[in-house]
């Protein structure tokens, strides 16, 4: 992966009990490949953690 990918992709934390979704790593065990994007995932998803929606992630940089 070169650098320029690296940064453009993101990470989101869940606020409620702190879960990151790493844009570069996915979730394969669910079904989202690695280097899926966020607005990609369906609005559907959950946290895998806590359960809540999409809503309750914001955009972190780590």
């Amino acid at each position: 992966m070169t650098q320029s990918t690296e940064t453009t992709l993101r990470k989101w934390m869940c606020v409620v009990c702190g879960f990151i979704y790493d844009e570069a790593e996915g979730l394969p065990d669910e079904g989202i490949e690695p280097g899926t994007r966020w607005e990609d995932i369906p609005d559907t998803w959950t946290c895998p953690d806590c359960g809540v929606t999409k809503d309750d992630f914001e955009m972190v940089e780590l």
